[in-house]
């Protein structure tokens, strides 16, 4: 009789799971990009459009004379690490959302008439969170230099803009494949360096070093510093910008004047051990909340490290490593707060007829800083562009806040990193947070700040 309860509790269990794993998570199975079946789908369904949310045709499938179905990108490059490519594997948007792509919620009769006839269905449409606008304007913002720009709505995560250079062609993605992997093609243009690229961050990253010294600090209101254009410890010499002289600075004139003398002082005054738990607290070492193929940024500082290594640590130089997604997603939660909103580029999708098959929503990720340190960091990335390495920003229509960056790295003679990350609000606009990193240009404020300035503008303005 025990045997038989057993078996029978066995097989309630069992049924009970099948029928959880039919109503939530056979879907989030089926769609997994590594799920080979999917491509099965394609034998019943032409694959669907992926839209900008403002309306334009970013990928669609047609068929060449001797009706072979191919994938068309109407944009070429411009889209091209966002949106991706289908063929030779996927990537970008083409990957994340295939199963969406190649699913057909067209009137049933239809369906199965078509089935029977053994003709494909219409697969349904992705209408991303991208904006064609804001797309553009960074794409030729950052012209003929390598780098990343990302945009995302902090109140929500909507992924707008996503730019990475050197870029590809996805309509020849098949035809180039070798070309574009080949060992000795050193320019990695499939690499999505928004969301897969590890920059040193340069003076971006004092926004972590302020944070820390707020902690473990009260009175930072009192801070003081003497800047002579360098600092000197145990035989290291840390220099600010073309030696410049800052002279006498609180916390937040450093800040906004980017004062490396006043923050290689300020690294060595830091627990080593609190720095890196709260460096891990804002996502370094981690996995981001992406569905983008991304890279995982990298702080370390262990106690008893000489002073060389941690001055330049504390100015963004050193051992840690960033991705331009990571920069934006912290300033995101400065923005809103201290609330991350989990980043998303996938708004809803519709069948043939533009009736809404799936929407998906604003999430929550966590509470990345308290109310007081955002008041702080708001007020400091303010200063940037009120008086600091950030004042082009300043007397616009809309209110920008940020911290610009100039990061060095390993190949001798060539200038910069150039860095940007910061939001801006306006009347009637959501706030849109941004970050842009310039390879090998110089200093964030000459090349990194007019882009973002075009688009805000863009964004406001229009």
């Amino acid at each position: 009789m025990v045997i038989t309860y057993l078996f029978l509790a066995v097989f309630v269990c069992m049924m009970g799971y099948f029928t959880y794993f039919q109503m939530f998570l056979s879907e989030d199975f089926i769609n997994n990009p590594y799920n080979t079946r999917q491509d099965t789908f394609e034998k019943r369904v032409i694959r669907g459009e992926i839209r900008s949310e403002d309306g334009y045709t970013l990928a669609e499938t047609k068929s060449d004379e001797d009706g072979q179905e191919y994938r068309y990108y109407p944009y070429g490059e411009m889209f091209a690490h966002a949106v991706g490519y289908a063929s030779n594997g996927k990537a970008g948007i083409e990957s994340m959302a295939n199963f969406n792509l190649l699913r057909s919620h067209t009137f049933y009769p239809e369906r199965l008439l078509n089935e029977l006839k053994g003709e494909k269905n219409e697969g349904d449409h992705v209408v991303t969170t991208l904006n064609f606008k804001l797309q553009q304007t960074a794409y030729e913002a950052l012209g003929s230099r390598n780098g990343a720009v990302v945009v995302i709505e902090p109140s929500t995560g909507k992924i707008r803009a996503m730019v990475s250079k050197p870029d590809f062609n996805p309509n020849r993605v098949e035809e180039e494949w070798e070309e574009l992997t080949a060992e000795d093609n050193d320019s990695s243009v499939l690499l999505n360096r928004a969301t897969q690229g590890l920059y040193p961050p340069g003076s971006v990253f004092k926004l972590f070093t302020t944070l820390e010294y707020i902690h473990e600090n009260p009175g930072y209101d009192n801070y003081q510093f003497d800047c002579g254009g360098s600092f000197t410890s145990d035989g290291a010499v840390i220099h600010c910008y073309q030696n410049k002289r800052h002279g006498e600075e609180t916390l937040q004139d450093s800040f906004a004047e980017s004062c490396n003398a006043s923050y290689s002082s300020i690294g060595l005054s830091l627990d080593p051990d609190q720095f890196a738990e709260l460096c891990d607290s804002l996502l370094f070492n981690k996995d981001l909340p992406t569905r983008y193929e991304s890279s995982k940024s990298v702080f370390s500082l262990k106690e008893g490290a000489g002073a060389s290594e941690i001055m330049e640590t504390a100015i963004g130089q050193g051992k840690t490593l960033v991705t331009p997604l990571h920069m934006a997603l912290v300033t995101c939660a400065v923005a809103n707060d201290g609330i991350l909103m989990a980043p998303y580029v996938v708004d809803h999708t519709e069948n043939r007829d533009g009736a809404v098959v799936k929407k998906y929503s604003p999430a929550e990720y966590g509470v990345l800083f308290q109310e007081e340190d955002t008041q702080v960091l708001s007020d400091y990335m303010e200063a940037v562009v009120a008086y600091g390495t950030g004042k082009e920003l300043s007397g616009q229509s809309y209110s920008a806040a940020g911290k610009t960056g100039s990061a060095e790295f390993s190949v001798s003679g060539e200038p910069a990193h150039s860095w940007f990350i910061g939001y801006a609000q306006g009347e009637g606009k959501e706030t849109i947070a941004i970050a842009v990193v310039v390879e090998a240009s110089g200093t964030g404020s000459k090349y990194a700040v007019p882009i973002a300035k075009n688009i805000f503008d863009v964004y406001f303005l229009e």
